[in-house]
């Protein structure tokens, strides 16, 4: 049985070994009983001079307050993740996210076990892409007059069914004041676009626009980031403006607020309930001058119920709330999404398509857009790579696979667009004078595809899927 036993801890032992993370256990005098290849990595250690050494020889920077496993074994309470910073014993920086856990035997405490993502270089990437911003920050101090980050404004959003008009009409109302905006809508539908649109075309135009995704960033780094850090304030922490100091003036967009840590949305409502902001280690506040417009891609009241928005914060950023409607209610807006695209991307691309076949047209309209219009977005630039050259339309066998796969809705169906764009019995016209056509061609030209195409104008391919999709067979053409 024992030797069963050595046989499974092996075998465990090998697979802990192959992990991409560190795992690091410890006895309950702090000694080391199990240190995986990872971890040696991280730690630029060798396994053989670790094993059965402190935890507190091994790293000198850290003390029992401030080690993650030292701390589990003086509460045998479990540690969720964060961030730790420390110095291995070449004096090389190392930050991990760990996850640290009491481990019991027969209800005793017998040790900690920990395990560790190394998050180093992303640390010191995303530190360079801060220290940027800084010096952007402090280039507009110098230059007051030096253009906003933000991009699009209200000419920029597309859309004319009452649906995104309702929406748009009380976004433009919005602008002229200073109070919260809270969007709301699904992945896709344009929540950003919206918050640019606010700041220019209100009295801070012209004043910084910063935009930050809580969903992009750990939460111990998003507070020195959002609120600033005074040099040493915590290891390796540097004089830095928080987003609020770099926004000062203009606005602040914060993205998918639902991610943002129950801790530091107490810290926002401070904020912007005292109009004050001090940064991490620091021991001054600065007043915060700063629209704030916040945005998340789930539904409010399903967050609040699952305790990831605060319902002080929720009233205090819902001043005024804009639900985007998703793709799937508006469209017919489609066609004229379709037009804007095709003229953007014809810029992009070099081409010169004229716009889209009834055909292409239905089966976009006969879509769910689980995406929104960011994925029809998407289609239209796939639709770009899959045309000829010497093409003037975007056909039905452009599009990506995954439109022409759905059957929500037959394209053949009535489809809600606009008058001007399309008309259901123009559209059913059109198709069957193309598919007499065709046939004509063919009888022409005793059903050779290669050169029925050529007569029509068309690659042998398109042709062919017109055959198809009109179930023309040669005895049908004869």
């Amino acid at each position: 049985m024992l030797g069963r036993n050595d046989s499974v801890s092996n075998y465990f032992e090998k697979i802990l070994n192959t992990v991409d993370v560190g795992v690091h256990f410890i006895d309950r005098e702090g000694d080391t009983v199990f240190y995986n290849d990872k971890m040696a990595e991280i730690d630029g250690l060798n396994r053989e001079q670790v094993l059965g050494q402190n935890i507190l020889h091994l790293y000198p920077s850290l003390t029992h307050e401030t080690s993650t496993l030292e701390k589990v074994l003086q509460t045998g309470q479990q540690l969720p993740a964060r961030i730790q910073t420390y110095f291995n014993v070449d004096g090389k920086r190392i930050m991990t996210i760990n996850s640290t856990y009491p481990i019991y035997d027969n209800g005793r405490l017998i040790g900690a076990l920990e395990v560790a993502k190394d998050i180093t270089s992303v640390v010191q990437l995303h530190d360079q892409i801060l220290d940027l911003r800084q010096q952007l920050y402090q280039a507009k101090q110098k230059d007051p007059k030096s253009k906003a980050a933000a991009r699009y404004e209200f000419s920029d959003l597309i859309g004319r069914s009452k649906a995104f008009q309702d929406v748009l009409q009380l976004a433009k109302k919005t602008s002229r004041t200073n109070s919260p905006v809270l969007i709301c809508g699904p992945t896709g539908t344009g929540k950003e676009l919206f918050a640019h649109s606010i700041h220019n075309a209100g009295v801070r135009r012209g004043r910084p626009f910063i935009a930050q995704n809580c969903a992009a960033v750990p939460a111990d780094l998003l507070e020195g980031i959002m609120f600033g850090t005074t040099r040493g304030a915590f290891t390796g922490a540097v004089d830095r403006a928080g987003l609020f100091e770099q926004a000062s003036g203009g606005t602040l967009f914060l993205d998918e607020l639902n991610s943002l840590d129950i801790y530091l949305q107490a810290k926002l409502l401070r904020v912007l309930q005292d109009g004050m902001v001090r940064r991490i280690g620091g021991t001054t506040e600065q007043q915060a001058d700063v629209r704030v417009i916040t945005a998340m891609n789930m539904d409010p009241a399903r967050a609040l119920d699952e305790g990831r928005l605060r319902g002080d914060l929720y009233f205090r950023l819902s001043v005024v709330k804009l639900e985007l409607p998703p793709l799937k209610d508006r469209l017919e807006d489609i066609p004229l999404l379709v037009e804007h695209f095709i003229e953007k991307l014809n810029g992009v691309f070099g081409m010169q398509l004229t716009g889209i076949s009834p055909a292409a047209l239905a089966r976009l309209t006969a879509y769910s857009w689980p995406g929104n219009v960011r994925e029809l977005s998407h289609a239209i630039e796939s639709a770009f790579n899959m045309v000829e050259i010497d093409d003037s339309l975007i056909d039905e066998h452009h599009l990506p696979a995954s439109l022409l796969e759905e059957r929500r809705r037959e394209p053949s169906d009535p489809l809600p667009l606009p008058a001007q764009v399309e008309d259901d019995k123009l559209s059913n016209r059109i198709k069957q004078m193309e598919r007499e056509a065709i046939v004509e061609a063919l009888q022409r030209n005793a059903f050779n595809i290669s050169l029925t195409a050529q007569e029509l104008g068309i690659k042998r391919q398109a042709l062919q899927y017109k055959l198809k999709r009109y179930g023309i067979a040669k005895h049908t053409a004869e």
